[in-house]
């Protein structure tokens, strides 16, 4: 499904060059009212959806992911889509802010202004629906955007860019593609000089994003990265455990485990440990690779599922399913782990295989421990009975995103934001503050009336405004 074309190796000029035409296309865009990007993303989005078979198409043939799982990532992208478009002109309008007694004579006025051209580098896990949420809110916005899909899944790119020009001719340089290994992305994030972007939004793991970040540093271009995760999910004795084990088995195994907010730990209360554990199993043996799931998209991730299993057992853990025994090839069954030491890299490391811990715990203090010990801090979930107990622990959790009674909840849900901390990167998408991640805010005082005094000018009497200092620092003092 891939083209020779999809494939072609861009560098440092065929970068440059798209980049300018985004930032002349951008210009254009930025200067529409609100209304009209709405109408033109809109316009879209009723296409991505109409081509949802064929970009589900290009997905399956590049990813390995079961057709089914393709088209449910076109839907979340155009989920996300759909609600930028929509609320770009609310979230980043104009606003009056109060001016505070102190500058009563002062109108205050917010707005947002696009930041210019956008560097969006993508992964290959969701190569549609983890860059949509930086491409879409960033059009929406009032940016244009240059993109680096991964080397694996270029095809998704081009055709996503295609479809824009397709869709919306009056602006077809306003969404780019550029395609090529890593070092292409290193380029466009400025490793070999300047390109003009002015933010670059990442995806990809931690090693990578640090030679993102220093590429950046050098031209203090700003970065957003979502480095992935080692996501757990904390079970507690009075849990419905039939539904934690579906949705630990679906977290875990969807996508073969490629999933960076996938489940890769679980922490249960030593009650119902064993139970969990025996309905997990139950339902992760009915599970049958190649039609639940795809195979491993990256190859050398072989490798690193085996080496973690390998080592779990080694370092005195149990496989109640799976494990070096059986066949891990690039399809690989699902792996079930239990009593690992919390020091193992199965535990420590981002696993991204259909590989999930599940550790028992005193009780659910000793789960929000263990789960924010990790140096990861992406998503996590909670089940328990009693949603207030829920919410509870939820809030306790580091993560930056937690789930009651489910997992994943937050990633069909555009108005929450979406990012993590530590090991898993800075910044956010969707929602909100996934539009303010795109903008710069823009402030400005428009003068009223004169002021009784005026501290901003000389010609007040320096005995008068000393006054008017002195009053203003009692009733600070004093309220």
């Amino acid at each position: 499904m891939t083209t020779e074309t999809d494939r072609a190796v861009h560098g440092i000029e065929d970068i440059r060059a798209a980049v300018a035409r985004a930032k002349d296309a951008g210009r254009t865009w930025a200067a529409l009212g609100a209304r009209e990007r709405r109408a033109a993303l809109l316009r879209w989005k009723r296409a991505l959806a109409g081509r949802a078979d064929e970009f589900a198409e290009v997905i399956a043939a590049e990813t390995g992911k079961p057709p089914h799982d393709a088209r449910a990532e076109v839907l979340l992208a155009v989920v996300h889509l759909d609600w930028a478009a929509r609320n770009a002109r609310r979230v980043l309008g104009r606003r009056r802010v109060s001016s505070g007694l102190l500058s009563v004579h002062q109108r205050a006025l917010l707005a947002y202004r696009p930041l210019g051209v956008i560097g969006v580098i993508g992964p290959w896990n969701y190569p549609l629906y983890t860059p949509m949420g930086s491409i879409g809110y960033a059009l929406a916005a009032g940016n244009a955007v240059v993109f680096k899909p991964s080397e694996l899944t270029p095809g998704v790119g081009v055709l996503l860019a295609r479809s824009f020009a397709e869709a919306v001719p009056d602006h077809a340089d306003l969404l780019r593609t550029v395609t090529g290994p890593g070092s292409t992305g290193a380029a466009l994030a400025g490793a070999d000089g300047p390109t003009g972007v002015d933010k670059i939004a990442f995806t990809g793991s931690p090693a990578t994003a640090r030679k993102v970040a220093a590429a950046c540093a050098a031209t203090l271009t700003p970065l957003l990265a979502e480095c992935g995760g080692k996501d757990a999910v904390l079970v507690a004795a009075d849990a419905d455990l039939d539904a934690a084990a579906d949705a630990i088995v679906w977290g875990a195994m969807g996508n073969a485990g490629q999933t960076c907010a996938g489940v890769e730990r679980v922490y249960a209360v030593a009650s119902v440990h064993e139970e969990l554990c025996a309905r997990i199993v139950l339902r992760a043996r009915a599970l049958t690779p190649g039609e639940a799931y795809g195979p491993l998209t990256l190859p050398s991730q072989l490798d690193v599922v085996r080496r973690h299993v390998e080592q779990a057992l080694a370092d005195g853990g149990r496989a109640v399913l799976g494990g070096p025994d059986a066949s891990l090839t690039r399809t690989v069954g699902p792996v079930v782990l239990t009593g690992v030491p919390e020091d193992s890299p199965a535990v420590t490391e981002e696993t991204f295989g259909p590989v999930v811990v599940v550790n028992p715990v005193r009780d659910m203090d000793e789960a929000v421990e263990r789960a924010d010990a990790s140096a990861y801090s992406l998503g996590a979930a909670v089940f328990t009975r009693s949603r207030a107990a829920g919410l509870a622990v939820a809030e306790r959790l580091d993560s930056g995103a937690v789930s009651v009674n489910s997992v994943l909840g937050f990633a069909a849900i555009p108005s929450l934001p979406f990012g993590g901390s530590g090991e898993s990167g800075y910044g956010r998408i969707h929602g909100e503050e996934g539009l303010r991640a795109f903008v710069a805010p823009h402030s400005v005082t428009v003068r009223r009336f004169a002021p009784a005094v005026d501290l901003t000018s000389f010609a007040t009497p320096r005995a008068k405004a000393a006054r008017a200092v002195e009053l203003g620092r009692k009733l600070h003092a004093r309220f």
